[in-house]
């Protein structure tokens, strides 16, 4: 079997391996709650039982894996158009401008992010997703475009910074309003129902219809922009595209779960370690890992210390930056070992 062969039987392995543990993990979120974990199956016989997992369990976890999904093929995407490994969905400040909007908001709201009236709920919500897309636009005006990555890279972290001052400033003036947008900030999927699964599945099949047909883009820009561009292919149409697919994907995620730290970034790499592959089948693999993460994560967060409830951004953020260490202490040692 040659190398091109070996590296398509793995990613196929690998795409067994995710809809097999994201099953499990549905069945499993569907079992845990306030007292640990509990058989799904005896729900059926218990209409109060039925009714939670219907209701609470069941489309927080699907909507865990669905935000997951979003952010994995976000940081695909932003780490094929930088080229740059340590690219992450918030890149562009979408992060921060989610957080000022929520931020301003809660001013006007005077409530916690995730209330359960959904007027409120829908604001805020709207608020996140324009305060995330809004962001990237201001990367995008600063950068004067998208024809220069690293400018559009550097305009990104200009953006998250001085948004990210701007909720600080909010906060020290209403500290009213601090610990509600630390609950967002934290990131949380236990307001998840089953509206917000319909948006964000909906949300992520465009993406990944878009990201698929200009998925080549992203294997010409891997060989160097002036490879790309002898290969005949309309870059700035088609970054512009890329990143219009970026912000929609992160700001629909962010706006359902706040922010979730290290899934985006650490996605595509896991799926890297696994196999080679073509962009297309890297985005769409890196969506199935983020999903799977994100699920895992938050049946973690809920069964770890229940009938206490972690948020689930500071576990990813645990997890995924232990991960990343280890990942660099390994290229570390590699390297010495080559003699480089």
């Amino acid at each position: 079997m040659t190398g091109i062969g070996r590296q398509r039987r793995a990613a196929d392995w690998l795409l067994l391996g995710l809809l097999s543990v994201g099953v499990l993990l549905v069945l499993l979120g569907a079992s845990v709650g306030s007292t640990g974990l509990e058989s799904v199956l005896k729900a059926w016989s218990d209409p109060v039982a039925l009714q939670i997992v219907w209701d609470i369990r069941l489309p927080r976890t699907l909507g865990a894996w669905a935000a997951g999904a979003l952010l994995g093929l976000a940081g695909a995407l932003a780490q094929g158009l930088f080229r740059n490994p340590l690219a992450d969905p918030y890149l562009l400040g979408s992060a921060s401008g989610a957080s000022l909007g929520v931020a301003l908001a809660l001013i006007l709201f005077g409530v916690s992010p995730f209330a359960t009236q959904w007027l409120v709920r829908l604001g805020l919500t709207s608020a996140a997703f324009a305060g995330a897309v809004g962001a990237v636009l201001l990367t995008l005006l600063l950068a004067q475009g998208v024809q220069h990555t690293l400018r559009l890279l550097l305009a990104g972290v200009i953006v998250g910074v001085v948004l990210g001052a701007m909720t600080s400033l909010i906060m020290l003036m209403s500290p009213e309003v601090m610990q509600s947008l630390q609950a967002f900030m934290l990131g949380s999927t236990g307001f998840v129902g089953w509206s917000a699964w319909v948006l964000m599945v909906g949300v992520w099949l465009a993406c990944m219809a878009v990201a698929w047909v200009l998925s080549p883009v992203l294997d010409g820009l891997s060989l160097g922009e002036a490879t790309a561009a002898s290969l005949g292919l309309p870059l700035s149409q088609m970054r512009a595209a890329l990143v219009a697919v970026l912000a929609l994907a992160t700001g629909a995620a962010v706006a359902q779960t706040g922010l979730i730290a290290f899934v985006g970034l650490a996605a595509p790499h896991l799926v890297r370690s696994v196999t080679k592959t073509t962009h297309r089948r890297l985005i769409f693999l890196s969506s199935l890992m983020g999903g799977v993460l994100l699920m895992a994560a938050d049946v973690l967060a809920r069964g770890l210390l229940a009938p206490q409830e972690l948020p689930v951004g500071v576990l990813t953020a645990v997890l995924g930056g232990g991960y990343l260490l280890w990942l660099m202490q390994r290229s570390t040692r590699s390297a010495s070992g080559t003699g480089l």
